[in-house]
């Protein structure tokens, strides 16, 4: 029996799916090509049909995790943005697992594509920020805005103290949206 038209673009969702969240829980290293594809429900071979190698799959994968969290950013105000994204359910990965916060250090040590491709998911957040905004010298709000939201994240995600990581959280939070004021 052929596949049907659509076989292949949903065989690769999956793919993706499936990497974007185990690439941005462990990072490059902790993900093999074989757990991926035993997340997706499908072979090692397959994986060949869909990408080159592990570091086009994880540049895929980054685009992939960031476009799946769009909708929340595009449709909260500069607020909710905020305390939505510098959020403990965010922190545990519950809700959102932006990669560009997951990821930050893991995408320093990759080859030049996945830096590219991270470069042009933060620039596109950067442009997110600054729409909502709006105003003149929105752009150097906009990428000290990123820079806050990300930068907490990153951080308080590494912290071991939850007190802790709720004080950086709020600290963000509070340098966010007064930049927003």
């Amino acid at each position: 029996m052929p596949w049907s038209d659509d076989h292949k673009p949903r065989t690769r969702q999956r793919i993706l799916e499936a990497a974007a969240a185990l690439f941005t829980q462990q990072g490059f290293a902790g993900v093999s090509i074989d757990e991926v594809m035993r997340h997706a429900g499908l072979t090692r071979g397959a994986f060949y049909a869909h990408f080159l190698s592990k570091g086009e799959l994880y540049s895929a994968a980054l685009q992939h995790a960031a476009h799946a969290n769009i909708d929340q950013l595009d449709n909260a105000t500069p607020k909710q943005r905020v305390f939505g994204y510098l959020s403990e359910a965010h922190r545990q990965g519950l809700d959102i697992n932006c990669p560009l916060a997951c990821l930050v250090s893991d995408v320093a040590q990759q080859d030049d594509s996945v830096r590219d491709a991270y470069t042009r998911l933060f620039s596109g957040f950067v442009t997110r920020c600054q729409q909502a905004d709006g105003a003149i010298g929105a752009r150097e709000r906009a990428l000290q805005q990123a820079v806050t939201l990300i930068g907490g994240m990153a951080i308080a995600r590494t912290l071991s103290d939850d007190a802790l990581a709720e004080e950086v959280l709020a600290a963000c939070r509070g340098l966010a949206i007064a930049e927003d004021a």
